[in-house]
């Protein structure tokens, strides 16, 4: 592997505009610094992929940029989300996770009725008047409607995991996020169903921000624009992907995405 220099990166200035943006964020877990400084800028309506080795701290980044790494973590530096830096501790970090939502790695759908997946945290943000309609809105956004349309008041748990992670996608969307968060979220899956999450996230950039983790270099190659390169908690590259996968401008990302580390 070659040699890498901790002050060396690369990082593409993309052109706005920005859903979110990091400026020398930092995470701690208790004296262990999990990521350094990390400074990207994610454009909207397009999928950023994050790759790297395991341990990396891509996936600490990402559960940064929705609060979940309150109580965990301390972390410092700014997040900016629509001109305010949402890491302050006087944010509502509520609001912050229903503006930015997240799918987790293993699907997790409610032990409740497929319509009740989607109904239920709606209800929990005080609408009463068309669910049904935002309910089928979600769905056919993740494209699971045509496949349960006839049996909404079935358990969500009979569902296959492919399903059952388009469910959870759908019902991220439903409370209207601006950013999806989604962390590995094909890792659990067979490849048609990954193929099928794939299909449902080109769909949805139209609408939303989507940030993935990712290990799967096949998939972060054929499903984001831009792709950001994490290694030994630092952000090395940051690039179009297209640009990432044939010319890296490092020597450590032509490293890992030519398989000699990782």
């Amino acid at each position: 592997m070659a040699s890498y220099n901790l002050d060396e990166s690369y990082l593409y200035q993309a052109a706005g505009p920005f859903a979110i943006t990091t400026q020398d964020l930092n995470v701690y877990y208790g004296n262990h610094q999990a990521t350094f400084n990390a400074n990207l800028k994610f454009p909207s309506n397009r999928i950023t992929a994050l790759i790297g080795a395991s341990g990396s701290g891509k996936s600490t980044f990402l559960r940064s940029l929705n609060r979940l790494n309150d109580g965990i973590a301390r972390v410092t530096g700014k997040i900016e989300y629509q001109g305010i830096d949402i890491n302050q501790a006087a944010v509502n970090v509520y609001e912050v996770r229903r503006r930015i939502g997240m799918v987790f790695q293993h699907p997790n759908p409610f032990a409740k009725s497929i319509y009740e997946n989607i109904a239920f945290p709606l209800k929990q943000l005080g609408m009463t008047s068309d669910l049904s309609n935002r309910v089928e809105e979600s769905l056919r956004a993740a494209a699971l409607w045509d496949e349960v349309h006839d049996k909404l008041q079935e358990s969500a748990l009979d569902l296959s995991g492919g399903q059952q992670q388009r469910l959870c996608i759908a019902r991220a969307i439903a409370v209207k996020p601006e950013i999806l968060l989604m962390d590995e979220p094909t890792s659990a899956l067979d490849p048609i169903s990954s193929r099928k999450i794939e299909a449902t996230m080109q769909q949805l950039k139209k609408d939303y921000t989507i940030i993935i983790v990712t290990h799967n270099m096949q998939q972060a190659a054929r499903s984001s624009d831009f792709t950001a390169f994490f290694h030994l908690g630092h952000v090395i590259e940051f690039n179009k992907t297209s640009h990432l996968f044939t010319t890296p401008r490092m020597p450590t990302t032509e490293d890992y995405i030519s398989g000699h580390f990782g």
